[in-house]
């Protein structure tokens, strides 16, 4: 599988030289940019007042986006993941199951925790449909947003919207102008031309989030003042809790079930898990996993490699607790009540989406609108989440990485040969 670095975003789009002020904003780091948007966001909310509703309707776009590429970038993804992903061996058939368990446990953690101590209730955030028919009648951006795709192939269909191909067209076109000469030799190939192509329009869309989050926090500010940011302190507290809970289950698990000590996995991995919370790329930190792993830990190399290298492609613990704690805490913020069928589709599809997230750039933000959009959760909130993810990121790869030293210890079994 190609590597992507999850943090390529907080590099410039260009290599060119320049002073200008489009290129100075680019070489800021994606996390920062989006802090500054949060912090003119909320003086513009305060200076506009309700009148900044209006600011909504650019993030909803980009929010749109988002959401027509998520569900082919998952499939490319997890098409390519499967289709040059080297399974071979007696470990191979434990392999699966050990990642699925994982997974399924950290996603009810999640699920628990924030049922538990609510960290969205009472931020009172008004329901979106309340304000998007006057929006509509007012607004001319918001006849624009109609015209956007909602999903990559609907404006394909017969009742599809001569804009939205426009927009496809244009997209995929300017993504393949340096790619028309590439040779393409296999299915393999043709996959993977897709899923770059797919990443390189994602990076164009992240890099206007930050103005999506400046116009998202106005509105909020400027239309429920501040409740909604003071829930953010809760639900990062939550998170926190929710990680540690997951990081002591892997360290239990590791007690029980295999020869290594826990003490000595932290000590001999401690490299990997500070490389993954400084880089908040579990990719970036495959080959320091597996080193760790295998030089520092002493585990077969066979066991090092199926969890660190393997492992990394499909276990994104970290990413689906996450997203299963978000989807709750939105659901709390505008006062909607998830049954527990919609729970346990945020649970199929936190682990659906979770299998080719590793090599996408803000895998969490991409798969983020499929869990939202499965419940029917409104995703135009994602951007306040965003306020706190730069650093939420960190923690859950971190708790990734540890996932991947977990499966590798549990494969190696209970005797050091």
């Amino acid at each position: 599988m190609p590597i992507v670095d999850d943090n390529a975003l907080d590099k410039p789009l260009t290599s060119t030289a320049s002073t200008g002020l489009i290129a100075r904003w680019q070489n800021i780091p994606l996390y920062a940019r989006i802090v500054i948007a949060l912090v003119l966001g909320v003086m513009v909310g305060l200076m506009l007042g309700s009148e900044a509703a209006v600011l909504a309707v650019p993030g909803k776009l980009v929010l749109r986006l988002l959401g027509a590429l998520a569900p082919p970038l998952i499939l490319a993804a997890i098409v390519h993941t499967f289709m040059t992903t080297h399974l071979g061996g007696p470990l191979a058939m434990r392999l699966p199951r050990l990642l699925l368990l994982n997974t399924l446990v950290a996603i009810l953690v999640g699920l628990t925790v924030a049922n538990a101590i609510q960290p969205g209730q009472g931020a009172g955030l008004t329901p979106p449909s309340q304000h998007e028919e006057s929006s509509r009648t007012t607004n001319p951006l918001a006849t624009f947003l109609e015209n956007v795709p909602k999903s990559l192939l609907g404006p394909l269909s017969d009742d599809g919207k001569v804009i939205g191909v426009i927009f496809i067209a244009v997209a995929f076109g300017m993504a393949l102008r340096k790619e028309r000469e590439r040779p393409l030799g296999t299915v393999g190939h043709l996959v993977e031309l897709f899923l770059e192509s797919l990443i390189k329009i994602l990076h164009w869309i992240i890099a206007v989030v930050p103005f999506a989050v400046f116009g998202i926090v106005a509105s909020i500010v400027g239309t429920e003042g501040f409740a909604p940011f003071k829930a953010l302190g809760i639900f990062v507290l939550s998170v926190l809790l929710a990680l540690a809970i997951q990081a002591a289950y892997y360290l239990i698990r590791i007690r029980f079930g295999s020869w290594v000590r826990p003490g000595e996995l932290l000590r001999g991995g401690r490299d990997a898990l500070v490389m993954a919370f400084s880089t908040a790329s579990s990719t970036a930190t495959m080959p320091v996993t597996y080193a760790a792993l295998k030089d520092r830990v002493g585990l077969r190399e066979q066991s090092a490699s199926m969890g660190a290298l393997v492992g990394a492609n499909f276990n994104n613990d970290g990413t689906a607790l996450y997203e299963a704690m978000a989807a709750l805490f939105i659901a709390q913020m505008i006062g909607m009540d998830l049954t527990v069928q919609q729970q346990v589709m945020v649970v199929l599809t936190s682990i659906i989406a979770s299998v080719g997230a590793a090599g996408i750039p803000e895998a969490g933000l991409v798969t983020m609108t499929m869990v939202f959009t499965a419940v029917g959760l409104p995703v135009q909130y994602i951007p306040v989440l965003l306020t706190v993810d730069w650093f939420l990121d960190r923690c859950r790869t971190a708790i990734n990485v540890m996932g991947d030293m977990n499966v590798s210890c549990l494969l190696d079994g209970k005797q050091k040969d």
